[in-house]
């Protein structure tokens, strides 16, 4: 028997606590998760294979690779750009997952106002396949909003990041 890892939640971020919540991974053979994470983790490649990301800025310097406390900012599903922290950074290791999670925020009216959490895992698994988990929590109107719509467009979003992570990984 294979007990899998997952991801690490905060109390306020929990899975079914929020307005909206999604999942999705991969496991495929030929990447390793060091592949995987040097596309995760440097978001100057994010473009280049998610058309769902815009705006990548660093307010307070640093970047473009992601580390532990970094703040960003990145536009996507069609929100203005959202402030992002970086909350947990461990690279993948022998034997140890990937683990990379940001919050994200949009201020302004009850309406208007979004919280998320964004976590991924990525970790090698035996016979050359990497597998790759990414779930999202989030906290607010517009989330409950894209909670009811068919096709969920964040399930779909995140599908088409790994897709494209995956692919970027895999290049030579």
């Amino acid at each position: 028997m294979t007990t899998q890892n997952a991801i690490t939640w905060p109390e306020h971020y929990l899975p079914g606590t929020g307005d909206n919540f999604v999942s999705n991974e991969v496991v495929v053979a030929g990447v390793t998760a060091a592949q995987v994470w040097r596309y995760l983790t440097d978001t100057s490649e994010w473009e280049g294979y998610y058309d769902n990301v815009a705006d990548i800025s660093f307010p307070a310097g640093g970047g473009p690779v992601l580390s532990q406390d970094l703040d960003f900012s990145f536009g996507t599903f069609g929100f203005p750009p959202l402030a992002a922290h970086v909350t947990q950074f461990q690279a993948p290791a022998d034997g140890v997952p990937g683990r990379l999670s940001w919050t994200a925020r949009q201020d302004g009216t009850p309406a208007e106002r979004l919280d998320v959490l964004h976590a991924w895992l990525v970790e090698d698994l035996p016979g050359g396949r990497v597998r790759v988990l990414t779930q999202e929590v989030q906290h607010g109107v517009p989330a409950a909003d894209l909670a009811t719509q068919r096709p969920n467009p964040m399930l779909n979003g995140h599908q088409a990041w790994l897709d494209g992570l995956i692919t970027a990984a895999r290049r030579p």
